[in-house]
């Protein structure tokens, strides 16, 4: 892992931000990350991102978010990398065994998530089944407005780690 890490250091400012907004969307995030560096090992970069992300504004997170295709679909609202767009299809790949009845549900709730916050439904799917998530959204429609933003920024950070091992890989 430090020989990734060694690598993701020596890349110019533009090619690391390019990398970095593959594991979330937001550009301030991503600019901020590349200011940080160089960074010591993971453990370092995982540390660097989660409190960058936490310093950032409400604008910021919903930049990210709109870099996730909604549960269920392929496309996300703003143009992201390919591999950022392979990443969100692994993360929900449980959804092509889950039962037309669950999706349909699925597709319908994201719907009215939407409508009622402002922003996609986001969260971690990785090791999650279609019922699950389908679940935690139903649970979720009752947040107000506030207590939900920082949860679905809760959700992005996650995914924001998991996919900053996977760039080291």
């Amino acid at each position: 892992m430090d020989r990734w890490i060694e690598r993701l250091n020596a890349l110019s400012s533009e090619e690391q931000q390019e990398q970095f907004l593959k594991c979330c969307g937001s550009t301030n995030w991503a600019r901020r990350m590349t200011e940080h560096r160089p960074f010591a090992s993971l453990e370092d970069l995982l540390t660097s991102a989660d409190r960058i992300w936490w310093s950032l504004t409400a604008d910021d997170w919903l930049e990210a978010f709109r870099s996730h295709p909604k549960i269920g679909e392929q496309r996300a609202a703003k143009h992201v990398s390919a591999d950022a767009q392979e990443w969100s299809q692994q993360e929900q790949s449980s959804l092509g065994q889950a039962a037309a009845d669950t999706r349909q549900e699925l597709a319908e709730l994201n719907q009215k998530y939407e409508r009622q916050f402002g922003f996609i439904y986001i969260v971690c799917a990785t090791g999650k089944g279609a019922e699950e998530m389908l679940a935690i959204l139903k649970e979720r429609m009752d947040n107000a407005p506030d207590v939900e933003l920082r949860i679905a920024a809760s959700e992005q950070a996650k995914i924001t780690q998991l996919r900053l091992k996977k760039l080291l890989q």
